[in-house]
């Protein structure tokens, strides 16, 4: 019987009922496409209340998304509008100004959020 995830233990018990649920071929509409579906949810809402993941740092969240979109330094530098402006950016020694932050936002669809974090 599912219930609430109320504490760790029960949370890690989720967890690996989960992947044990996702090893299998189901079907869907089934009993256990069912328990899958309703355990993802009691283990995102536990996970959004309890668990808090740190903010990315915005270097590292503009390199990551250049590499899913199989971008070069030569396509970042077209965004942020200058070569050395994107080498200043990336080793930490400028700081995103509000325009490349709109930009980035915009072209690479990276949360404003995440860009505007200290680092």
């Amino acid at each position: 019987m599912l219930r609430p995830i109320k504490n760790k233990e029960q949370y890690e018990e989720a967890l690996e009922r989960v992947y044990h649920l996702m090893q299998k071929d189901i079907q869907v509409g089934s009993k256990l496409s069912d328990e899958l579906e309703v355990l993802s949810i009691l283990i995102k809402e536990y996970e959004n209340e309890f668990i808090s993941l740190p903010k990315p740092n915005p270097i590292e969240a503009i390199k990551f998304r250049m590499e899913q979109m199989n971008m070069s330094d030569a396509d970042l530098a077209q965004i942020l509008g200058y070569r050395s402006r994107k080498s200043e950016i990336l080793s930490g020694k400028r700081k995103l100004s509000l325009a490349m932050i709109r930009r980035l936002n915009d072209v690479l669809n990276i949360p404003a959020e995440a860009l505007i974090q200290a680092y």
